[in-house]
């Protein structure tokens, strides 16, 4: 299995660190013909509107919007959450528009209003995840189609599926908790 992290900008380094100890090839990926051979591709946290430019500078986002129509696997976390919506409040973000959310960007505040919490996640087990909220977006609404996997106490939607996309408003990669990525495997290999 090989899965690429769009290494345009944001935590993609510790996103590879987490594939590669899972023992999975992991590479980043910054031009079109790296795409190439993926089973699956992060999109990882960072700055939505950056993100979203140099994939449209480096002619990325309609190559990843056709593979993904086609199949491949997403998993977006942060500014990949807003760059997989289907809407958003970013209106410099050019989005990928796959996934049926709206997404609210920086929904929670700045930098400072930063926050760790414990989340219920029945879908990777009984043991709460740790969620690491940066900036964080949230999704304001999701259609009949999207499988929410995870709410904040106040019901706030930080967590979502669809199909073969998987969203998450916060920092997988930034936990020893291996559980996302893990799961995001089993897309991958058709096991979830």
């Amino acid at each position: 299995m090989k899965i690429g992290v769009l290494a345009s900008q944001g935590a993609f380094v510790e996103h590879i660190a987490k594939l590669r100890q899972l023992e999975v090839e992991a590479v980043p990926v910054r031009l079109t013909e790296e795409l190439r051979g993926l089973d699956g591709l992060i999109i990882p946290g960072g700055e939505s509107t950056s993100i979203g430019r140099l994939m449209r500078d480096y002619q990325l986002t309609n190559e990843i919007r056709d593979r993904a129509r086609k199949g491949l696997p997403l998993f977006g976390t942060c500014a990949g959450m807003i760059l997989l919506a289907r809407k958003s409040s970013d209106a410099y973000a050019e989005s990928l528009g796959l996934m049926d959310i709206t997404v609210r960007r920086n929904a929670f505040g700045r930098q400072r209003e930063s926050f760790e919490a414990e989340l219920s996640i029945p879908a990777l087990g009984k043991k709460p995840f740790p969620g690491v909220f940066i900036r964080a977006p949230l999704i304001e609404q999701a259609n009949s189609q999207v499988e929410i996997l995870a709410r904040l106490a106040d019901g706030a939607i930080v967590a979502a599926r669809q199909e073969k996309l998987l969203a998450l408003a916060f920092h997988p990669e930034l936990t020893d908790d291996l559980r996302f990525h893990q799961y995001f495997l089993d897309i991958v290999a058709g096991r979830q």
